[in-house]
């Protein structure tokens, strides 16, 4: 992890140094030392909270969404203030903070058992077969999904903003109750993950959030605000307890690897639901495109029962 955070930081400098155009390879960098940071640090949140696990991956993924909605506003402020090659030692500084603080992060007070004791060393072959886990497919297929809906939440919903015309005030409100409901329920989900199967409170989240893409292009005013508040809730509960779940069925020694997987999956979830989104509405107009793409995580339900809802609740 301290690595990534050393990489990140390096890389916001370089850009300081090199011509702008190689701004993609400064990003690309800055994208391989983020995501080391972000897969072990899952990890981490596991290795420290053998128990009260969903609480903990709650509070964690409130804090780390926060910084996604704070980060583009101060952004925002530094380009006005200055220049946007400011934003480069900005990062680097955050970056420097950054590393300070996991530096001084405490060993665990003991080994929990399948985090550190492996007895597979880093093959490929046990690399990819972290991916290819049959207990933790379909887990992985609802985060593709649960993302889907979140890239299209957040991508998609100012379009409709738009469409509907409203001002700039008034669509910053809206985009602002997305925002609070997906952060604020994500420590109460993962808290209510240590008294309930996982898999119910996923499954509900899956409902609310697809249902919720759904119905978005059909009303506007109160109704929407209302909808849109139903969303967050709803991806924010699948976000949280997919992590927790994901980290309790991970095999012995396997926990960093496997939170790095689902990390790739959440990734690939939210280029995807954009994309399509994009696609469906461009050819069939906006409606259509929320429709099908709510009724495709409505779909992915089914992902949450039968012998994998088993094997997480036993979890």
């Amino acid at each position: 992890m301290l690595a990534g955070i050393a990489l990140f930081t390096l890389a916001s400098l370089l850009y300081l140094v090199v011509p702008p155009q190689l701004l993609i390879a400064i990003r690309f960098l800055q994208g391989l030392g983020a995501a080391a940071l972000s897969a072990v640090s899952l990890a981490l949140v596991g290795t420290y909270f053998t128990r009260d696990r969903g609480r903990a991956y709650g509070i964690y993924n409130a804090i780390k969404g926060a910084g996604y909605v704070v980060s583009p506003i101060v952004g925002g402020a530094i380009v006005l203030q200055a220049d946007f090659a400011a934003i480069f030692p900005a990062t680097a500084a955050v970056g420097g903070l950054a590393f300070v603080l996991s530096a001084a992060l405490p060993q665990p007070a003991k080994e929990p058992e399948g985090v550190f004791d492996d007895d597979e060393d880093l093959s490929w072959s046990s690399f990819v077969a972290v991916f290819r886990e049959p207990v933790l497919l379909p887990w992985y297929l609802v985060i593709v999904a649960n993302m889907f809906l979140v890239g299209i939440l957040f991508g998609f919903l100012p379009v409709r903003i738009h469409e509907l015309r409203l001002d700039a005030v008034t669509s910053g409100f809206f985009l602002s109750l997305v925002a609070a409901s997906y952060l604020t329920i994500q420590p109460v989900a993962g808290a209510l993950a240590n008294h309930v199967p996982a898999a119910i409170t996923i499954r509900a989240g899956l409902v609310l959030g697809a249902a919720s893409i759904v119905v978005a292009p059909f009303v506007d005013g109160p109704a929407l605000a209302i909808t849109s508040i139903m969303a967050g809730i709803g991806v924010g509960t699948v976000w949280t307890n997919t992590d927790t779940l994901v980290s309790r069925l991970a095999r012995r020694g396997r926990l960093g690897a496997t939170m790095g997987a689902a990390g790739s999956f959440k990734e690939f979830g939210d280029t995807i639901g954009p994309i399509l989104i994009g696609l469906l509405s461009q050819a069939f107009g906006l409606p259509t495109g929320f429709v099908v793409c709510g009724a495709i995580g409505l779909l992915s339900v089914a992902l949450v029962r039968g012998k994998s809802s088993v094997l997480a609740t036993e979890a």
